[in-house]
């Protein structure tokens, strides 16, 4: 067995841990360290793959600011996990049958699995000797599929702006600045100037 083999082997088994106690897991800190463990893994996949700059990506953003966020909102909120879990088992039954479903599914698709034979062509064709992946993957991006990347990224703005609105609550008793008041005030109505004569007091 070689040494790309047996890494592939070891950081499968470590996605597939990952994944499991993530979602097995009692404990929620717990469950977010698992699912580091799983990001991780995965992006040594990428690695083994030749995509250097998406395992990167992975571990920037998904480990560094996504899992951690996770991490961090988890230990700071005081979350009743245990009144959370209740009722989680009326609920047990139709998330086995999902389950069983999503299994079903995944058989069938790696059972019919069959690689194109145009498929290592392909791969060259999108990544050419001599240009690296990350340069391969910048140029379909933003050359390709420009149109379709902006159209996301759009999509996704207004996905956030969104949840924004809907999840805004405005506070009565709270006074709050009025920003085009401030601007468009009159300096010189806005000030008084008084003249207070020695001992007189305001």
């Amino acid at each position: 067995m070689t040494i790309a083999a047996l890494a592939f082997y070891l950081f499968a088994i470590c996605v597939i841990a990952g994944g499991l106690f993530t979602v097995v897991s009692k404990n929620p800190v717990h469950s977010v360290l698992w699912l580091i463990l799983s990001f991780i893994s995965s992006a040594g996949l990428f690695v083994l793959l030749g995509a250097e700059f998406v395992a990167m990506l992975l571990i920037i953003v998904y480990v560094g600011a996504v899992a951690v966020l996770f991490l961090f909102v988890v230990m700071m909120l005081d979350v009743d996990f245990a009144q959370l879990k209740a009722g989680m088992a009326q609920y047990l039954p139709i998330a086995i049958l999902i389950g069983v479903v999503l299994l079903m599914q995944f058989g069938l698709a790696f059972g019919a699995w069959e690689e194109a034979e145009q498929a290592q062509s392909l791969r060259a064709a999108v990544a050419p000797e001599g240009v690296d992946n990350t340069s391969a993957l910048g140029l379909i991006i933003y050359d390709q599929y420009f149109l379709l990347f902006q159209l996301a990224g759009l999509i996704l703005l207004v996905a956030m702006i969104g949840a924004i609105v809907l999840t805004i609550r405005h506070r009565r008793d709270i006074k709050r600045q009025n920003v085009l008041t401030q601007m468009w005030r009159d300096p010189a109505a806005s000030m008084e100037m008084k003249d207070i004569k020695p001992g007189q007091g305001l």
